[in-house]
């Protein structure tokens, strides 16, 4: 029978089948999927087939998913979710402080497998004006570029019933650091969700991981899912060509038309029309800083590393 994996636990995964069962499924030990090293071979999204005993015999292919490197196996994936219809991306300026090298790896990766992303910025209820300041500083560099942005309070519920529209009958990534406040606003979004929430750890300003294993949830409205993953630390990219890199960061894809040579990396290059929009500040500094990050990544160890 046919069904949607709505839960993975890391060893069993939850089948909601198309005749409305749920099943805990488990895969044959050889399953792979072909042309993807990855730590998990099966993500919430997936269609599959599942046969008798309960075992997962097929999948079915994907129009797209989010993939991020393993920070324990290098140099396999972690798949954090497939066939998804746009992310949000939980970013706070504060406490945790969710830095533009993480945001524009997330933004790059989403882009080469085509989920588009709203940013969502949380916690504006505790922001001192400094950093409100700082905060439409960003909002308005990401709208400038193409992104959709919202701030929000999930604990107050500030713009949060804004977001409601916006999830309607599509199946919505919610990722960002641990800390931001995602398990928070899904409580808001779907009262019935009961997801933990954790205090954020004073001593290192940064978050405790509530959610251990990823899990679509369903909305009110007909098929509407919001799919809740664990917080993550790093975001390291996976098997992206040097040469492939421009167009994943909008404006600097638009600028690289003008340079002289057809494959200029953007780095030290005469008439690289890249350079000179960042000399210009028509490319902001710390969008050229991320793509540089990103081209450095063929060095496996940086995915050890912390974004």
């Amino acid at each position: 029978m046919k069904g949607l994996v709505i839960k993975n636990t890391g060893s069993w995964y939850t089948v909601l089948t198309d005749d409305d069962q749920l099943l805990d499924c488990k895969i044959k030990g050889n399953f792979r999927i072909k042309g993807i090293r990855s730590t998990n071979p099966l993500a919430v999204g997936d269609r599959v087939t599942v046969g008798e005993g309960n075992w997962i015999t097929e999948i079915e292919d994907r129009r797209n998913y989010i993939i991020r490197k393993s920070i324990n196996l290098s140099k396999q994936s972690h798949i954090l979710a497939a066939n998804v219809d746009q992310a949000f991306l939980v970013i706070t300026v504060s406490k945790p402080e969710t830095s533009t090298t993480f945001i524009d790896r997330f933004l790059a990766s989403a882009e080469a497998y085509r989920v588009p992303v709203i940013l969502i910025f949380n916690k504006v209820d505790l922001l001192s004006d400094d950093e409100l300041h700082y905060q439409q500083m960003m909002i308005n560099l990401y709208e400038t570029i193409g992104y959709e942005c919202r701030a929000i309070s999930a604990t107050t519920g500030v713009g949060v019933e804004e977001l409601r529209p916006l999830l309607e009958g599509k199946i919505t990534l919610l990722s960002g650091n641990s800390g931001v406040g995602k398990s928070t606003l899904i409580n808001r979004l779907v009262p019935h969700a009961n997801q933990r929430v954790a205090d954020i750890s004073e001593a290192h300003q940064t978050g405790m991981h509530t959610t251990t294993f990823s899990e679509m949830i369903p909305l009110t409205s007909s098929n509407s899912w919001l799919i809740d993953t664990p917080g993550i630390k790093g975001f390291g990219t996976f098997d992206m060509e040097r040469e492939e890199l421009t167009s994943y960061f909008k404006e600097i894809f638009e600028f690289s038309k003008q340079c002289r040579f057809s494959d200029c990396t953007h780095t030290h290059e005469p008439g690289c029309a890249v350079l000179k929009a960042v000399e210009d500040h028509y490319i902001a500094q710390s969008r050229y800083q991320s793509y540089l990050s990103m081209l450095e990544d063929k060095d496996e160890n940086k995915y050890r590393e912390a974004y």
